[in-house]
């Protein structure tokens, strides 16, 4: 089916992965995935919007844990064709000294009412390209510092030169969605000629607190992609010691955001000489996609429109409370199933189960929860239960460790105590979607001020799941919005040493937690865990990207026609 531009197109957005369909393997976490309901709550509220990714002839990758409980990796085989249609449209781009060609596929994501957002992905596997060249696209975040920054030209640049071929003329506004594609700016340099005329066009979101999650490459890889085409003061723009991606993006960009009003606050404090300009936006979910099937029975019963209009989770406590919990038993039961099919260690559907999903890295802190295995086990042991899941970047060898020794304290805490200790493989969005909605508590314990927003935890409270968590990201915000939709680990913003890494404190306080306040809850006070379960769910009511995406089009958009998005948002 051809799709001919709108005129009426204002906004294209970019972004390096989006979780378009499970089934479709263009992202890695929680980027790609917030990117995904970023465009289904766009679609929803029928905003004038294109996207810009690219297609990954091998995905991310599929994880497998071995049974030492090492994570390998194996590339994924899927058919575009079957998911994707393929446009007519070819563009060239330059890499070193020698042209290629990129063509793309589109993907419809189609709102409530109709509305299409078309999603356009990038692909340089094209006949007549040398075979190095239709390598570029093949993996998600390749760790090869010039295919990355290739995929990064690719992205900003092809994108833009995309949008102009098919007809994309009119657009007010370029989103640059994490620094991945902030070399746009540059193919925008050379249409509209004067900087300034860039900057009222561009907008920037960072995701990241953590330095390593901007972008940088040495120069002499910039120099030796672009040759003598990049523009004469690009050091200046970009960084002189190394390109860095998430500077060049504020040296173009009119407006800029964080994910939280913490990661706000944090991103100012990184980049100083921008902080009266960096504002935040916080994070949401698209709750229609990621309520599960049971909670959308009870939510269209009692809050009839909730799909349509988030802000009626406000109104939660009107929910019938053995409706609520009969629909939480059936993900549950749905979810312990998948586990016992998929583990050689079998949990237990009557115990509380605390769950621990996402990207296994360092500042996430995974192995936390074992500091002290002989604690656990005591508080544990015939009434908790814990699924682990999340993939790591298969170039991180110490993330690696931390899930061979998850797989190795699984087994400990079994055999002396008989302790349960799952670890879910190949975390991916159907996976989420169980793991969100089964569990009873939803745990995170990152270190403080490294984490944006988290948006899982946003998929858990919706599912009336209790968050036990580090005041960080959207966290932060929810426990000040409502006490009784979870538990706190670690200290306030306000305490005298915030960001302190004491593990020894940091567990004794889960250990402490669990056993005096959570489990007493679970197992005594079934009204009172269900009255709690609807202070998680009316949370919602905020963190949704409804809400969200309300406050892209008014404040970094700058929308002067207001369509079904003004009334659907009711703020």
């Amino acid at each position: 089916m051809e799709l001919t531009p709108s005129k009426d197109t204002k906004v294209a957005y970019f972004s390096m992965e989006i979780a378009l369909a499970s089934d479709v393997p263009t992202y890695s976490g929680g980027l790609g995935v917030l990117a995904g309901d970023t465009l289904r709550s766009a679609a929803d509220l029928e905003l004038p919007m294109v996207a810009i990714t690219l297609c990954y002839v091998a995905g991310y990758f599929y994880q497998q844990i071995d049974p030492s409980g090492y994570q390998t990796e194996r590339e994924i085989n899927w058919e575009f064709s079957s998911e994707l249609q393929e446009e007519k449209t070819r563009i060239k781009l330059e890499v070193e000294d020698k042209t290629f060609q990129v063509k793309a596929w589109r993907y419809n994501v189609i709102g409530q009412g109709g509305h299409i957002i078309p999603v356009y992905l990038l692909d340089s596997d094209v006949e007549g390209n040398e075979d190095w060249q239709k390598r570029f696209t093949h993996v998600l975040y390749d760790a090869t510092p010039y295919q990355r920054a290739v995929q990064e030209m690719i992205l900003g640049i092809g994108g833009a030169r995309l949008l102009e071929k098919l007809g994309y003329t009119e657009l007010d506004t370029y989103h640059v969605n994490e620094g991945h594609a902030a070399m746009l700016a540059l193919e925008l340099l050379k249409k509209y000629k004067k900087p300034e005329e860039v900057r009222r066009r561009m907008v920037f979101t960072t995701h990241t607190p953590v330095p390593a999650g901007h972008d940088k490459f040495d120069w002499s890889i910039i120099d030796n992609i672009f040759r003598q085409r990049a523009p004469p003061n690009f050091r200046e723009l970009a960084g002189k010691d190394q390109f860095n991606t998430t500077v060049l993006a504020m040296s173009f960009a009119r407006y800029v955001n964080g994910v939280s009003r913490k990661h706000g606050e944090v991103t100012r404090e990184m980049f100083p000489d921008q902080a009266d300009r960096i504002d935040y936006i916080t994070n949401g979910i698209h709750v229609g996609f990621w309520v599960s099937k049971p909670m959308r029975r009870v939510f269209t019963k009692f809050l009839p429109g909730w799909h349509v209009h988030p802000s009626i989770f406000s109104r939660a406590m009107e929910i019938d409370a053995e409706d609520l919990w009969q629909a939480h038993l059936e993900n549950k039961d749905e979810l312990i199933d998948y586990e016992k099919s998929h583990s050689w260690l079998l949990l237990d559907k009557h115990q509380l189960t605390v769950g621990f999903a996402r990207r296994i890295t360092q500042y996430k802190r995974p192995l936390l929860l074992f500091h002290n295995l002989e604690r656990l086990a005591n508080v544990s042991k015939g009434k908790v239960q814990y699924i682990f899941a999340g993939k790591c970047h298969p170039k991180d060898n110490s993330a690696k460790g931390f899930i061979k020794t998850i797989h190795d304290h699984s087994k400990y805490l079994w055999d002396s105590y008989r302790v349960r200790v799952a670890f879910l493989e190949n975390y991916d969005i159907d996976l989420a979607h169980l793991l969100v909605a089964g569990v009873d508590v939803w745990l995170n314990n990152p270190k403080r001020y490294l984490e944006a927003s988290a948006t899982s935890g946003m998929k858990a409270t919706v599912n009336g799941v209790q968050n036990f968590s580090v005041l960080d990201g959207w966290w932060l915000e929810g426990y000040e919005q409502d006490p009784l939709a979870g538990w706190k680990i670690g200290p306030a913003p306000s305490d005298p040493n915030p960001t302190e890494d004491n593990w020894d404190k940091e567990s004794s306080e889960i250990y402490s937690t669990i056993e005096n306040e959570i489990v007493p809850l679970y197992y005594d006070d079934r009204n009172g865990w269900v009255s709690r379960m609807k202070h998680s769910i009316k949370l919602a009511a905020f963190f949704n990207s409804h809400r969200m995406v309300y406050e892209y089009a008014a404040k970094a958009y700058q929308l002067e026609r207001q369509p079904r998005w003004k009334s659907l948002a009711l703020l």
